[in-house]
């Protein structure tokens, strides 16, 4: 007779009686609380995002009004919005053509400790304040900085860049720090492509370009896209790197609607922006997400 058998009152509750059978339910109910309040939260603030944008200042609650969207279309904003979105896009593309080769390294190195190092570097950003990192690229791009103190040891005195206080310098910042959310993407990607692909076309003739246009890219074509995305939607709503970089010459829609709900208590019209920001990120989701399915029934449909 086993243990169990012997002493029924471990499987008995506190009072003599049968315990409660185990409820996976239960389980994973009491899981997905923190994630579902938190969802809720963001819930209920986009809901009162929107109500706002469609008020009237000072009485963003009691009226109705779609004024403010009206007057998005004053040429600043349009401008305004148009450089948010290009920064985003460009810098997208740029952090993927650096993302790219460091994806490829981690997952074609035999080397544990490295690919780990490597990982590390890339994620350690992530760990380090956003205002840090700004105050970092200050101290990189300024007047006096290291890249200024280079070039005038390197070609002269009186030789300097301007990489402070511009675009450049705001690309910079963007693209340094979305860095990590390009290259996880690609590597869960580029980790689903067998190597034995490379291998077979490299014995059938194909030459490393051809090698890598044909079989890599388009194989790994969902991480890059997924990395894209998710860099523009990051960079779209960027406001501590593009003010402090970017100073009063690059204004984008995170420190218009700042400047909106804070300094003007303007509510409705910063909510407005607010919604569109939003839109235009989840719009390119969509896309995306479209893209996606047509390539994915392409290929099945050639499989």
């Amino acid at each position: 007779m086993s243990a169990v058998e012997q002493s029924p009152a471990l499987i008995a509750g506190p009072a003599g009686g049968r315990a409660k059978p185990f409820s996976p339910t239960r389980t994973v109910l009491l899981l997905m609380f923190p994630a579902s309040l938190l969802i809720g939260i963001l819930t209920v603030c986009s809901i009162s995002v929107i109500k706002m944008s469609v008020g009237r200042k000072n009485a963003e609650w009691s009226t109705w009004s779609i004024e403010s969207y009206g007057e998005l279309s004053d040429p600043f904003f349009i401008g305004v919005l148009v450089e948010t979105l290009w920064l985003a896009l460009l810098s997208a593309a740029i952090t993927a053509l650096i993302a790219f080769p460091i994806a490829l390294f981690m997952t074609r190195t035999r080397s544990e400790a490295l690919r780990r190092l490597v990982l590390i570097c890339i994620m350690l950003p992530m760990l380090v304040s956003l205002l840090v990192q700004s105050f970092g690229w200050v101290a990189i791009l300024g007047p006096d900085g290291l890249v200024n103190q280079i070039v005038r040891s390197a070609l002269g005195p009186d030789v300097s860049v301007t990489l402070l206080f511009n675009r450049t310098g705001v690309l910079l910042g963007l693209v340094q720090t979305a860095v990590p959310l390009a290259v996880l993407p690609m590597v869960a990607s580029l980790s689903a492509i067998p190597p034995q692909l490379e291998e077979a076309a490299g014995v059938l003739g194909a030459s490393r370009a051809r090698v890598y246009s044909n079989i890599i890219l388009p194989l790994s074509w969902p991480g890059i896209a997924a990395g894209m995305v998710l860099v523009f939607g990051f960079n779209t709503g960027a406001f501590v790197v593009p003010i402090l970089l970017g100073g009063l010459k690059v204004t984008t829609l995170a420190i218009v609607i700042r400047d909106q709900m804070g300094t003007l208590l303007n509510w409705p019209l910063g909510s407005a922006l607010s919604v569109v920001l939003i839109v235009f990120a989840l719009a390119v989701q969509a896309v995306q997400n479209v893209v996606g399915r047509r390539v994915a029934r392409k290929d099945a449909g050639l499989g």
